[in-house]
Formats: C-alpha cells, sequence, structure tokens
C-alpha cells in the first residue's frame, strides 16, 4: 500500500498502522487517526459522509461507542480509511478544502486519554521479571512462586489515576520500613521505579456468568497501547504481604495516546516460549499467539540534552499471552466491558539489557547505572523522564505506537 502523504520507513504511521486516538483540535476532542506527521479528523470525515457505517461512531470524545460496535464494525473502518488514504484514490486526495480541514500535523495537537476506562487489571507474565524479582527476594532456588508455570498472576489496578503520554507524574508518598528491626516512617518514595509493559483495551465484553475462551479472545481485543506502570518500590516491599500493590502502583499508569489495532499487527505474530508445564486445557493456545513487537526505554535526567538507551526488549517474551489473560480472567464468570484495560506485567528479556524496569537493571539499587551526564542512578530520580516506544517491523514499512513519555516531579 502507498498513501498520497509521504512519510519515511521508520515512520510508526504508515498507512499499514491506522491507529486509533483522540485529539484536542480547537478545544475540542476529536476521533482521530495517524498517518506520517498527520492526524486525520475522523469525526469530520464521518459527519460529511466520506466513512459510512450503519451508525455513527466517530462523533463523541471516546472511543468508547466505536469500540462497543465489534470487530466487524473495526476492520470495515480501518479499511475505509485505509482506502481513503491510498494514492490511487482521488476520493480525499484531489478535495484540496477538505484536506486542509481535516488534516492537522501531529506537533499542533494535543493528545488525550482515548477511553473512557472502567476496570484494570495489571498481569505478572514475564518469566524473566518474575524471576529476576524472585530471585531478589526469596533467592535462586525459589524465585518463582508455586503457581506461577500454571497460572498468569494478575492484581486489580486503579483506573482513576491511568494518565496520557505527556501527563507528569508526582512522587507519591505512603508508608515504608527502611530499617526491618524498627517501627515503619511516612513520607516519600525514595525507591521509585518504572514498568516496561503492554496493554490491550476490550472492545466488546461478556455478561456475568459467562466466560471468553482462549480460541475467541482476540474478538474481543480492540488494541494494544505501551504502558509505564509506575511503582514505588519501598511503599510496596512494605504493604505487598499479604494481598499485592496497592499504594505503591495507584497513584499513576502512563498509556500511549494511540491504539494499534490487532488487524494492523497481524503480520508480526510469532510463537511465543515453550511452556514447562502443561496448561489446564482452557489455556492452551495454538498458532502464533504473539506478537514480534521491539520495545524501549529511554531516561533523561534534568541536566541532560538527550535521553539514552537503559533498556530494549520485545512483546514476544512474555510467557503468557493476551489470549491467555483474557480467558484466565474471565473463566470464573468474571464480566469484562467496554474500555477495561488488561496489561501485560513488566516485560523483561533473557539479557541485562532487555531488563525492563529500574529495580531489575540496577539489581535492587545495588548496580547503579551511569548517564552520559556523569550522574548515576539506582531508581528514578525528581525531574527524570521515561519515555516507553514500541514498534514492529515490516520489509518496507513499520508500524509503531508512537511513545509514552512523562516526567517525575517531587512529592508535595
Amino acid at each position: 500500500m502507498k498513501s498520497f502523504i509521504t512519510y519515511g520507513r521508520d515512520s510508526h504511521f504508515p498507512i499499514e498502522n491506522i491507529p486509533f486516538g483522540v485529539a484536542l483540535i480547537n478545544g475540542e476532542k476529536r476521533i482521530v487517526t495517524a498517518i506520517g506527521d498527520y492526524v486525520l479528523d475522523l469525526k469530520m470525515l464521518e459527519g460529511i459522509g466520506y466513512i459510512f457505517q450503519e451508525k455513527k461512531v466517530f462523533q463523541t470524545e471516546t472511543l468508547n461507542e466505536f469500540m462497543g460496535c465489534g470487530k466487524k464494525v473495526w476492520t470495515d473502518a480501518r479499511n475505509r480509511i485505509q482506502k481513503l488514504l491510498d494514492a490511487d484514490n482521488a476520493e480525499l486526495r484531489d478535495s484540496e478544502v477538505i484536506r486542509n480541514e481535516c488534516f492537522h500535523l501531529m506537533k499542533d495537537v494535543e493528545m488525550v486519554l482515548p477511553v473512557s476506562i472502567g476496570d484494570y487489571t495489571d498481569f505478572y507474565s514475564s518469566r524473566e521479571h518474575a524471576s529476576n524479582v524472585g530471585e531478589m527476594f526469596r533467592g535462586k532456588e525459589n524465585a518463582l512462586m508455586p503457581n506461577w508455570l500454571h497460572i498468569p498472576i494478575a492484581y486489580h489496578g486503579r483506573s482513576s489515576s491511568i494518565i496520557v503520554s505527556g501527563e507528569d507524574v508526582r512522587r507519591p508518598k505512603g508508608q515504608t520500613r527502611p530499617d526491618p528491626n524498627a517501627a515503619p516512617v511516612f513520607g516519600a518514595s525514595k525507591q521509585m521505579d518504572f514498568e516496561l509493559e503492554m496493554g490491550f483495551f476490550i472492545g466488546t465484553g461478556n455478561n456475568l456468568g459467562e466466560n471468553i475462551t482462549v480460541e475467541n479472545a482476540e474478538e474481543h481485543i480492540f488494541g494494544m497501547v505501551v504502558v509505564n506502570d509506575w511503582s514505588a518500590r519501598d511503599i510496596q516491599a512494605w504493604e505487598y504481604q499479604p494481598l499485592g500493590p496497592f499504594l505503591a502502583k495507584n497513584f499513576a499508569t502512563s498509556i500511549s495516546p494511540w491504539i494499534v489495532t490487532l488487524d494492523a499487527l497481524q503480520p508480526f505474530r510469532t510463537e511465543g516460549p515453550k511452556f514447562e508445564k502443561e496448561l489446564l486445557p482452557y489455556l492452551q493456545t495454538k498458532g502464533n499467539p504473539t506478537f514480534d513487537i521491539n520495545l524501549e526505554v529511554k531516561l533523561k535526567s534534568g541536566k541532560m540534552d538527550e535521553a539514552v538507551m537503559i533498556c530494549e526488549s520485545n512483546y514476544k517474551y512474555l510467557y503468557y499471552n493476551m489470549r491467555q489473560h483474557l480467558a484466565h480472567h474471565t473463566v470464573n464468570g468474571c464480566n469484562t466491558r467496554t474500555g477495561d484495560m488488561m496489561a501485560s506485567g513488566t516485560i523483561s528479556g533473557p539479557t541485562k539489557d532487555a531488563r525492563g524496569s529500574m529495580l531489575e537493571i540496577t539489581w535492587r539499587g545495588t548496580e547503579p547505572i551511569k548517564l552520559p551526564s556523569g550522574e548515576e542512578r539506582k531508581f528514578i530520580e525528581d525531574g527524570d523522564t521515561v519515555i516507553m516506544r514500541a514498534y514492529a517491523k515490516g520489509e518496507n514499512y513499520t508500524v509503531g505506537f508512537g511513545e509514552v513519555k512523562a516526567k517525575l516531579l517531587p512529592a508535595k
């Protein structure tokens, strides 16, 4: 495919992608897609009849109504947008007045949270991450808990504090116990961390008492985003037993503004890791259930002009895939709804440079990293900016997610 909008082969937003998001344009939230360096106003195109469906779905301020229409509508809309952008189609290409109204440079608009998110679940699905963290706290022989190789572990997060790329994050306060022989203390977290994750959004959910199987899970998944699951490690270490994370996680979760559909990711399907234990039948998947998506984390301190790479990982390293996440989440009859988000958990790889959190990169602060500015980092400091990017490489094109970027501010 070729578009009349020009872009380089490394652009995250070629005609093969067609992601969905919401942009603030002239003070109004409008549903858009991305092509090259531009956003394309879908609300306008639908309003004047260039995009035609049984009912108008792009006239709202979030993607929820569109997402709730189901996979056929998602695919048909994406195909129609691709046709409008095709270099050989004169409909939009030769309509100068309409083009001037519906295309906006990406740098001139503000992207906002694209979905009204009802519920948020965060999984713990990277074997390398779980093993690294387990080894730090329990030793190598007891790194993985007995259940980990049998079920996807997860906890219920806080949807109200999910924010979009570009919004700053405030260092949280809470209880910690720096001295194991003394009483806990209250104050700002001293061990702020990022977690490199990917998330997916539910398009169409299931009724209470019913379940979604691994075979039809992807019929319910609208698309994916990049996720930074901010974590306060010292707060987490004190509070997590026996019920898991709480205040250490619920203060902020950053996501990228563009949702990339599974249709766009089909060329990048691949096998996942081999399972050490035979899974129960409801978790067994066939074919290529995951995707080859490159992941990067960069860090920029307040003294640096450019960010430096500190992690390069891949989505395919996850032990459990999104089909299994959704099947396990609903196997007990738990209902899911349009706009629910589920994240993968930290995605670490088999090498040191693929560790997806500062906790692992610096091995709990015992191996600090040196920045080009001469500074050292054990964890994230005030004024640091964390930038995550995700992309899949085709033969002559890139399907990307853009970035999720956030700066850490001091505690109030």
